[in-house]
């Protein structure tokens, strides 16, 4: 009789440890998924963005013909930016996508702001109605994501706290969940954050 009670008091502590780190993971693969789908949000915005930008080269190529090498910079950084995007959407919140994208994403701003330096010596293209609603909607899309990107860096401090407090430290990189996963930070984290004006 005894021993009928030591082991259902022994299977029932197996069951509730076995249903603790089912919990763990649980709220493991859900924090995750917050965080990639955080990063979905931000794979719209920046795509929107991308596809903004051919339309932009061919409003100011008409008025901007010899200054091939500054529309030709900003179509290769656009064309690295879409690739360093493409690259992150394999592995949100990967060290090494997130480090690419954040290197690309500074390169095509940078180019942009060129752009617009250029394009202040056009008045008749900054009067432009197609340019004027060209700038109106990229500035839009850089604020959306500005705000995609705190979502997103939200959301992955909430899974790397979650995976590093006691007890889910033990349990994490037994389940798959090992390693922390990375914010998207711009090289210019304080203009980002006041999202860029792009004014042409």
């Amino acid at each position: 009789m005894a021993g009928w009670i030591i082991l259902i008091a022994m299977g029932g502590a197996l069951l509730l440890l076995v249903m603790f780190v089912v919990g763990i993971y649980n709220k493991l693969v859900t924090l995750k998924n917050r965080f990639e789908n955080a990063f979905a949000q931000i794979e719209v915005q920046l795509k929107r963005r991308y596809d903004l930008i051919p339309n932009l080269i061919e409003t100011v190529k008409g008025y901007m013909s010899h200054e091939r090498e500054t529309l030709e910079a900003v179509i290769a950084a656009r064309n690295q930016a879409l690739a360093g995007l493409n690259a992150a959407s394999a592995a949100p919140g990967g060290a090494e996508a997130m480090k690419q994208l954040a290197g690309a994403e500074g390169a095509l701003s940078g180019a942009l702001g060129r752009l617009s330096v250029v394009v202040e010596q056009y008045p008749d293209l900054k009067a432009n109605q197609n340019m004027m609603q060209l700038s109106e909607e990229l500035t839009s899309t850089e604020n959306k994501v500005a705000f995609s990107r705190q979502a997103f860096n939200d959301a992955v401090t909430a899974y790397n706290t979650y995976k590093q407090t006691f007890p889910p430290v033990f349990i994490a990189g037994m389940v798959g969940h090992g390693e922390d996963a990375s914010l998207l930070e711009f090289a210019d984290s304080e203009q980002i954050q006041e999202a860029p004006k792009v004014s042409f």
